[in-house]
């Protein structure tokens, strides 16, 4: 399998330059570029998102999943400010993709919550949120949705002016958070166009705007600091109540640099980029309220190397339109550090994943995309806690996604077979772990239709069944894990998750108003997920992996509307709403689902000066599994103001933010740390964006 990956990789390296716009958008606002066939918003029959521009950069956090919390049916895994995954429509882990350009991440972040993605929104040039059969294409574990960060390390076009220059800066006040990134492109010769970017990120413990603990675990403690005391070798449970205002053990360390170059001709494009990611930040404590319980404050020395590959070739041919490529490869490695510096537990994974993608000629109705996929993973935990044994996964998938287009109405087909193989070799010194070897072969499909009921509006509707084989952590974990203070244990027998879902989607939009509804019904069968067993072992709270059926149905809805016109200034007001149900047969309520939430605000935009008011509210959560414990509801108000202080350059910005401006403690119910880590209290950000 990874003789055939190289060959392939050495296949692409040799490929002649392809066309620079390579069927890809023209319209970053408009076009879809996960789709792999390049479609409008409203043409993609599923839910869909972009953020880019002077949305990201208000929104921009040190984590691409708080970045996009703005976004519909979209919450984050919040294990602190510095480790936090996307979860779309209340899935998270092996059911989202996170991509970097199409192509995975290559870290451990889906491995346990505590691992940070290793992918810096700080170069980002946009983001996608991609959901359906367009998902599929990028994997099974796209199961439950896409994230596309879509960066410029690998150039499409050649700079105009001979250059580019572009950079943002930020601080913010709740954690001390200094950034700045920047990014060149150079044009050294007709056709030859270099990059290179870095950016650098720095921040303190995270101030919060209560306690660290809820009400009931702070009382707990303090019951059990009366009945124990503290002595010298025992934790002191007062002071574990008395956490307050600062949130420890949250500060960070990052940076990371590229450089790239692309051959760009009126023929096609074809570049290469290499990078380096280096990060040091903190866990949030689980803090012990009772004896027994253990506690840690572990810190993750992160880094990564890897190398990416992109090109494009226009064939003119008649049957095929393009040729297209993606490739990357990575080394990754981490250590959980303990209190006095000392390697706790190492993380160690390499691996590659690429796709060869074939877009069709356009013959009258018809086009589509066919393609190949193909990733190899080699995972290995070294350390007294390993919680896994050394481990790899290869997969092969094959995918095709064809479009038939009668005007006012579309009808689109997508299907993806793909072979994983997840083998266990543990080493000598891991007895307590089995070799073994599991194959899958999971075969996904969908159907779906869009009309046109008059100009400016279309409804939608998507039939899909999708399969995703258990990942190997599901599989094979059995001890100990510090960084989320969890003893897991996997299922080897698990057998591949089955999907059966349907959506329906409303788009519409003319000169003053805008709006885009779905709604949506998932039926699954070897439903996998992780649960609370109540259970002690090393002083830790026992997590074991299970399998049934679920049921998950929701709605999003969004929409703005444009109130006034002053010159150049919009005043716009805009809405959304999203909820998830999600319960698993004969148990209950599934664990970690972000309850209902209501966002409505009013921004001025379009002229030299621009702002926005929000209020976002979220519902309680009292729809829980056993051990899972009630999050009650918040309101957090947010502010920002802004200037292009040059007339003649509007993509020169200043921003001042304000973030939760009444202080409230929030807890995000999906987080594994909500009852011992809330978000952040009032934030104030100042940041300079600038582009030439």
């Amino acid at each position: 399998m990874r003789k055939v990956m190289m060959t392939s990789m050495a296949a692409v390296l040799l490929t002649p330059a392809a066309n620079a716009a390579g069927g890809e958008p023209t319209d970053p606002k408009e076009i879809i570029v996960t789709a792999p066939l390049a479609r409008t918003r409203e043409d993609v029959i599923a839910g869909t998102s972009v953020i880019s521009g002077l949305d990201l950069a208000r929104n921009l956090r040190p984590t691409i999943a708080d970045t996009l919390t703005h976004l519909p049916g979209v919450s984050a895994s919040s294990f602190g400010p510095n480790a936090s995954r996307p979860i779309l429509r209340g899935f998270q882990g092996a059911r989202i993709r996170v991509l970097t350009d199409g192509v995975g991440s290559f870290d451990v972040s889906s491995t346990s919550v505590d691992h940070a993605v290793v992918i810096n929104p700080l170069l980002a040039e946009r983001v996608e949120v991609v959901r359906g059969p367009s998902a599929l294409l990028y994997g099974s574990e796209a199961i439950g949705g896409v994230v596309n960060v879509i960066d410029t390390r690998i150039p499409r076009t050649v700079p105009e002016a001979g250059y580019r220059l572009q950079g943002q800066a930020t601080y913010g006040s709740a954690a001390n958070e200094r950034s700045i990134g920047a990014a060149a492109d150079a044009k050294v010769t007709e056709n030859i166009v270099l990059h290179a970017d870095g950016s650098y990120l720095k921040s303190g413990d995270m101030r919060i705007g209560g306690y660290a603990l809820r009400p009931e675990l702070r009382s707990q403690a303090l019951a059990s600091a009366a009945a124990v005391g503290t002595p010298d070798d025992e934790i002191d449970f007062a002071a574990n109540a008395a956490v307050k205002g600062k949130l420890p053990n949250t500060q960070s360390r990052t940076w990371d640099a590229a450089l790239g170059a692309s051959v760009i001709t009126s023929t096609g494009n074809y570049g290469i980029a290499v990078s380096h990611y280096d990060s040091l930040y903190g866990v949030p404590v689980r803090f012990a309220t009772q004896p027994g319980e253990e506690q840690e404050a572990p810190r993750l020395d992160v880094k990564q190397t890897r190398i990416d590959a992109r090109a494009a070739v226009d064939t003119g041919g008649t049957v095929l339109e393009q040729i297209r490529f993606r490739l990357g490869a990575a080394r990754y490695r981490h250590f959980e550090l303990e209190e006095d510096n000392s390697i706790g537990t190492a993380f160690y994974s390499q691996g590659m994943e690429g796709r060869v993608e074939l877009a069709q000629a356009q013959h009258g109705v018809w086009r589509g995309v066919t393609g190949v996929q193909f990733s190899y993973r080699d995972f290995n935990v070294v350390g007294d806690e390993a919680f896994l044994p050394r481990n790899s996964t290869d997969t092969v998938g094959v995918f095709t996604l064809q479009q038939l287009d009668f005007g006012k109405f579309k009808i689109e087909g997508g299907a993806r077979y793909e072979h994983a193989m997840l083998k266990a070799m543990p080493g000598d010194d891991q007895p307590q772990f089995a070799a073994g070897q599991r194959d899958f072969g999971a075969v996904s499909g969908s159907i779906g239709g869009s009309y046109t009921l008059f100009d400016g509006w279309k409804i939608g509707l998507n039939l899909s069944h999708s399969e995703r084989a258990p990942s190997a952590e599901e599989l094979f974990a059995n001890g100990p894990h510090a960084g989320t203070e969890a003893f897991e244990i996997g299922l080897p027998t698990l057998a591949k998750e089955r999907a059966n879902g349907i959506e329906a989607v409303l788009h519409g939009h003319g000169r003053n108003y805008d709006i885009e509804a779905s709604v949506y019904y998932n039926r699954f069968s070897n439903y996998v997920d992780q649960f609370a067993t109540g259970a002690l072992e090393d002083g830790l709270p026992v997590y074991q992996t299970a399998q049934g059926k679920a049921r998950y149905y929701g709605f999003e809805i969004n929409g703005s509307y444009t109130l006034a016109r002053l010159g150049d200034t919009q005043i716009v007001a805009d809405a959304l709403a999203d909820y998830v149900h999600a319960t698993i047969v004969d148990v209950g309520p599934a664990p970690r689902i972000p309850p209902l939430r209501l966002l409505g605000g009013l921004e001025a935009r379009g002229g030299r000066v621009f702002g926005r008011a929000e209020v976002e509210w979220i519902d309680h959560q009292d729809r829980i599994t056993a051990f899972e414990t009630r999050t009650p509801g918040f309101t957090m108000v947010n502010a920002s103001i802004g200037v292009h202080p040059l007339p003649d350059n509007p993509n020169f910005s200043l921003i001042l933010s304000g973030n939760n401006l009444l202080d409230v403690t929030a807890r995000r119910h999906a987080s594994f740390l909500k009852d011992y880590a809330p978000l952040a209290g009032r934030d104030i950000r100042v940041t300079a964006r600038f582009a030439l």
